[in-house]
């Protein structure tokens, strides 16, 4: 079977726009609340996008148009299957559960272009300390990390004995900083993705530079013992934040697509708000493990003890976010709809 792309799209298309004018007036609307016959209407366009999804992606390569029909057909997914269709039934463990991760999945392509952006800075970063040592006092944005590496282990494991004090206020710079950097990089998706693009860049130099000074160092076991614990949340929520950021961007680009900003803004709204709401929680329990856990090192808490479960948290977070959800019979998913 072959589709005629251009007539197919020129005849299913008042149906995709009469679909989402439903799902827009029931979104602004506080009762929520639909007559016989616009239930049925509803239902009859749902069924009918979602089979249109399936043609899409069976016989057609357009990218651009199976995106737009999984987003359209998740959110009529939403208003149908939303308890009596209320705003205000909110379903946290329903959204934490499943929506959450199954945004992520969807632009998935994202999140692995800021993984890579992250990564080229972090060797980068690494390579610029490697030719000139100096580069450390440009690079580092925190005086904890300026000195010898080796002489603030030896500081960090007194202190871990004495008091605790000093690790609470780096802890807290450190919120602090990745914090900002989360919201800004989300936000610079309106630059059309650059600044998204360097400040990934520039935290992904940070991160190199500060691993390779401290393997140099022989350090590799208490860095990996500080910054595994948090950062195996900590670091994937700055890189969902890049993904967000370059959603936006896509948007703003508007690439193959007809059509008008407001509506691709619109479209990916969604999207982007559960992603935030789900790096928000991601950097509050990624701040909870930094201030008491990773800012305690031997004699007090063990090594080994603190990289198992900086490890056991990695893989708990990745099969979150690639797993959770797909047992349900959600359109996005790719598995076969009802219609």
């Amino acid at each position: 079977m072959i589709v005629d792309l251009e007539r197919f799209l020129k005849e299913e298309r008042p149906y995709w726009d009469k679909l989402e004018e439903m799902i827009e007036q029931l979104e602004g609307r506080s009762d929520r609340s639909l007559s016989v016959e616009e239930v049925e209407t509803f239902n009859r366009l749902y069924h009918r996008t979602t089979a249109d999804l399936s043609k899409i992606q069976t016989y057609t390569a357009n990218r651009e148009i199976r995106q737009y029909l999984e987003n359209l057909s998740a959110r009529a997914y939403s208003e149908i299957h939303s308890q009596a269709g209320s705003r205000h039934n909110f379903r946290p463990f329903l959204w934490f559960f499943v929506t959450f991760p199954s945004t992520f999945r969807r632009h998935v392509r994202a999140f692995i272009f800021a993984l890579t952006v992250t990564l080229v800075g972090s060797l980068f970063g690494a390579f610029a300390l490697m030719i000139d040592e100096e580069a450390k006092g440009i690079i580092m944005p925190f005086p904890h990390l300026l000195g010898d590496p080796s002489d603030r282990v030896a500081e960090e494991e007194k202190a871990a004995r004495d008091d605790a004090g000093g690790h609470m206020a780096f802890a807290s710079q450190l919120m602090t900083h990745n914090t900002k950097v989360s919201i800004t990089t989300i936000s610079f998706g309106i630059t059309w993705g650059l600044g998204t693009l360097i400040l990934l860049f520039y935290n992904g130099v940070i991160l190199g530079a500060v691993c390779y000074d401290y393997i140099v160092a022989g350090e590799s076991v208490f860095l990996t013992g500080w910054l595994l614990p948090h950062g195996s949340v900590e670091i994937p929520a700055i890189l969902l934040a890049g993904q967000a950021g370059f959603i936006i961007a896509h948007a703003m680009i508007g690439r193959n697509q007809a059509l008008p900003l407001s509506r691709r803004l619109r479209k990916i709204s969604g999207d982007v708000v559960t992603l935030i709401c789900g790096i928000a929680l991601m950097l509050i329990w990624a701040g909870i493990i930094e201030s008491f856990f990773s800012q305690f090192h031997a004699p007090i808490i063990p090594y080994t003890v603190k990289i198992s479960f900086g490890a056991v948290q990695l893989l708990l977070l990745f099969t979150f976010l690639f797993y959770s959800g797909r047992s349900d019979r959600i359109p996005f998913l790719g598995r076969k709809n009802e219609s």
